[in-house]
């Protein structure tokens, strides 16, 4: 079933149902959407179509720019077994490639999000495209272990910087009405990079080995080309730069930002379980696929392409679940309902058993996450708005870079992956549920500058 064009059921006014399957949405006779509260109505096609050709130019960029960004962070993660025979050592301490990419990417946010707040969204986002395209290439000819660890915190930077100013690019452009569902669309470019890379390890792996691989994720410097003949400056960055040159030079960080930082300080920790429960379903997944199990890097690759198109499903669908029961009550519900499906995703004995439970699995966690481009950008005021919610994300990943070499070295002490899978889910599943339960909700807020 296709996501932009999602088959949804819908009553007519005699009380039969009838099926609908794109063109304009339904409405009922108030000129709200029709569906009910608990399943509403999804397409995002008619969203898609409303926007003006600047906005649609921005969102494709964005939404490009983090595939791409994670396109080059997950190339690494289905090599774990290949790079650790190449250079002749565990796969936990080829994982700790993650650790100094998660390490170093909230400088790249601090960096990239004040350049972005200063000289504008659009200049800032080629760089940084830029940027972590020539360092994956530069991953391609690592003589050393010691070379590539140095190499992958230099690609955290550059990665760090990416999200926060496209989400600010976007939600700057997009109008407020279904910013849940492009927020959910935003969000799972991750999962759309996860799945190129298991494509690409699945069908080039047995011919180019994992440095050609990294010359692959060296591409998405051409997206350069796109965002520079084709996507417009944000309007509310531009409004705003016009008012601080009538204003003249003032403070770095107006005053009346302190107010922001208890939210700023809640946003790092709400992360900080957001990154653990993606990360920590997603990190060591391949290599215990491949290792404990046992699979070949064609099935790997095949798994990994089918929990990311799970990934997509559930970030669209709680996304815009979002938008009518407002984010914290989506990110609460897919946390919780990741719990049910521990026993498939962890102890499935079966290929098929196992793929299963990851697609629901990341079907789940990536619902969560949906929600948070939407979230943390109106949580953000203008002034910081490239920064705040980028600087947050990536401190979250900080304080939980050790995630997934923690769990290879437990894995590989206990000599088995599926409690230490399990473990994992449970307690980020339940701690994410209960920070999100406490936060502030800001569904709909105004982009000012």
């Amino acid at each position: 079933m296709g996501i932009t064009g999602w088959y949804f059921r819908v009553r007519d006014r005699r009380g039969s149902r009838r099926p609908w399957s794109g063109g304009r949405r339904p409405q009922s006779e108030g000129g709200r959407r029709e569906g009910s509260a608990m399943l509403p109505g999804m397409s995002l096609l008619p969203d898609f179509g409303r926007l003006t050709r600047p906005q649609k130019h921005a969102f494709i960029a964005a939404f490009l720019g983090w595939t791409l960004d994670s396109l080059d962070f997950f190339l690494l993660i289905f090599c774990v077994k290949a790079m650790a025979a190449e250079f002749r050592t565990v796969p936990s301490t080829i994982l700790e490639a993650v650790f100094w990419t998660q390490a170093f990417r909230p400088v790249g946010a601090l960096l990239f999000g004040m350049l972005a707040d200063r000289y504008g969204r659009r200049p800032v986002l080629i760089f940084n495209i830029l940027s972590f395209s020539i360092i994956e290439l530069a991953c391609a000819f690592a003589p050393t272990l010691n070379v590539l660890l140095v190499l992958r915190a230099l690609f955290g930077i550059a990665m760090g910087g990416e999200w926060g100013v496209g989400a600010a690019l976007v939600f700057e452009t997009l109008p407020k009405e279904g910013r849940g569902g492009f927020s959910g669309i935003l969000q799972e470019g991750y999962a759309a990079g996860s799945i190129l890379a298991a494509g690409a390890f699945a069908l080039l792996f047995h011919w180019i080995g994992w440095r050609g691989l990294f010359m692959v994720g060296a591409c998405p410097g051409l997206l350069v080309l796109y965002v520079q003949t084709k996507v417009e400056e944000s309007p509310a960055w531009l409004a705003g730069a016009q008012k601080r040159k009538a204003r003249g030079p003032g403070p770095l960080l107006p005053p009346h930002l302190k107010e922001f930082l208890p939210t700023f300080l809640f946003l790092i920790l709400l992360m900080t379980a957001f990154m653990s429960f993606s990360h920590g379903t997603q990190d060591v997944y391949p290599t215990f696929l491949e290792v404990q199990m046992r699979l070949t890097p064609r099935t790997v690759g095949l798994i990994g392409v089918l929990y990311g198109l799970g990934s997509i499903a559930g970030g669209f669908v709680f996304g815009v679940l979002s938008e009518h029961w407002g984010r914290k009550k989506a990110i609460v519900t897919a946390a919780l309902l990741s719990l049910p499906v521990i026993p498939l995703w962890a102890y499935g004995y079966s290929a098929w058993a196992l793929g299963t439970g990851a697609v629901l699995m990341q079907f789940m966690v990536q619902g969560a996450w949906g929600v948070v481009p939407a979230y943390l950008t109106e949580l953000s005021p203008g002034p910081v708005r490239a920064t705040a919610p980028g600087l947050a994300y990536q401190l979250g990943g900080l304080l939980t870079s050790w995630n997934g070499v923690l769990q290879a070295r437990v894995a590989e002490w206990w000599g088995t992956y599926p409690p230490v899978l399990a473990i994992t889910v449970v307690v980020v599943a339940l701690a994410l549920a209960g920070l999100a339960a406490l936060g502030h909700e800001a569904k709909g807020a105004e982009m000012s500058t």
